[in-house]
């Protein structure tokens, strides 16, 4: 693998030559610049794989740097540097692209472990891009590590022709997940077949999926292919497997063992070749020792499992997913003009989102369409959360969401209100809240806060 290129920009000699030196004994190649003039020379001279930028230069800022990185559409990942760090500070940095931000004085270990891992993650989701466009699953969207790790996984999964078993939450993207491993398999030329099995009445369920001969039962005027036939060759994706009635459990059990079935009303045995994806928000485990779902079915369905996780366990996604869907809605609903404040992006990182991402494509599609105005406010994304105001609401009890998730929502509001009336100063806020300083910036910055008050950068 080629070395990777970094650029350390700082005003301090000393630092640069111990960074420098560090970052070249572990294996990379290392640039440096002692201020924004020559950092903007040598990049655009060459393009990097990684920049450390301090905050405080002699002739300008780290954080106006960023912004031009960004501004000219570079995607270099960006580690930010202060001695002088505020919450503001901090999170102006996160909302212009960076990618951490480390407090001087400079722990070296600790910043060859945050190099490491950015460019680990980089390197994740050029990966991730790559496996997404293949796919055709644009909507697998994100940086954090639980949805890289699933894209991954899709990909491993996609190479075999194993039963897969997609479990998770309503509108975690099931289907999505489905079509991307059908997609990235080499059965992708092979027709993709899809049954709800909770949506089909149980009297037809097999005939949807074996199919039938003419005068089978009432209606069937001549022979039709079930599922299983049309997907030979590709695949055949099962959606709500856990309300399939007990006695076609069995039949799909026979199917998944023997590769044959027989169509309704007639005694032909036909092979089949199809890829089995099932999904369902359901507890199967739980579902198998009510007696509700058969153990050996499960067993065969689940060879590789893939968990979706919750939108809210990967919080750091909803701007980008965001950012996504208004794109979607906005060429839809020719409304190309329209964008959203960097603020209200942080009021819908703070709701739990118990509908997953279907329920924030369709709040930024309800946003597109409701908002008059070309910019969304914060006050128009509270309007449209339930309640009316997600941050009001968000400390209190709401059935379904996790306890966790609660508690969560209520250190971020009490956290919100005690840096707003502080002034957005760290130090006076962790005061007042008998916390230590550091563990105050490390909370909030886990929590997504922005503080109140714009201050210039040390």
């Amino acid at each position: 693998m080629a070395r990777a290129h970094l650029l350390v920009v700082d005003d301090e000699p000393a630092i640069l030559t111990t960074l420098q030196k560090a970052l070249t004994l572990e294996g990379y190649s290392v640039d440096v610049a002692g201020g924004v003039k020559i950092a903007d020379e040598k990049l655009k001279k060459r393009a990097y794989d990684l920049c450390l930028f301090d905050v405080s230069l002699p002739d300008g800022n780290g954080l106006d740097l960023l912004q031009r990185v960004r501004s000219a559409k570079i995607d270099t990942p960006v580690i930010m540097m202060s001695g002088h760090a505020t919450i503001d500070t901090a999170v102006r940095a996160t909302r212009l692209g960076a990618l951490n931000f480390l407090e001087k004085p400079l722990n070296t270990d600790a910043l060859l472990i945050s190099v490491e891992t950015a460019l680990r993650l980089e390197r994740a989701e050029a990966e991730a891009k790559a496996l997404r466009a293949q796919a055709g699953s644009g909507e697998l969207v994100g940086t954090s590590a639980a949805i890289l790790r699933l894209v991954e996984q899709i990909a491993r999964a996609a190479k075999s022709s194993a039963s897969v078993l997609v479990t998770g939450e309503r509108g975690t993207g099931k289907e999505l997940v489905a079509r991307a491993i059908h997609q990235l398999s080499p059965r992708a030329k092979g027709p993709l077949e899809k049954l709800n099995c909770a949506a089909i009445p149980s009297e037809l369920i097999e005939s949807e999926l074996f199919g039938h001969e003419a005068g089978a039962f009432t209606g069937a005027t001549k022979q039709r292919r079930g599922k299983f036939e049309r997907a030979s060759g590709g695949t055949l994706f099962l959606d709500e497997v856990g309300d399939m009635p007990l006695p076609m459990q069995a039949k799909l059990l026979r199917v998944l063992q023997e590769r044959e079935i027989e169509r309704v009303g007639g005694n032909e045995t036909i092979k089949v070749d199809a890829r089995v994806v099932a999904a369902t928000n359901r507890d199967l485990v739980a579902a198998c020792e009510k007696g509700d779902f058969r153990p050996d079915l499960y067993d065969r369905l689940n060879v590789v499992p893939l968990a979706i996780p919750p939108l809210r366990a990967r919080r750091e996604d909803i701007p980008q997913l965001a950012k996504h869907f208004l794109e979607l809605a906005a060429k839809a609903n020719d409304r190309r003009d329209i964008r959203m404040d960097p603020a209200a992006l942080e009021v819908l990182a703070g709701y739990s989102f118990p509908g997953n991402v279907r329920e924030l494509k369709n709040l930024i599609e309800r946003l597109v369409i409701l908002t008059p105005d070309d910019t969304i406010s914060t006050e128009d994304v509270k309007n449209c959360l339930p309640g009316g105001d997600a941050q009001k609401g968000g400390a209190f009890y709401r059935p379904g969401v996790p306890f966790r998730v609660l508690v969560e929502d209520a250190e971020r509001h009490i956290l919100q209100a005690a840096i707003a009336h502080h002034g957005g100063q760290m130090a006076a806020t962790a005061r007042a809240l008998d916390l230590e300083r550091s563990h105050l910036y490390k909370k909030a910055r886990a929590l997504g806060l922005r503080g109140a008050a714009d201050e210039e950068a040390d």
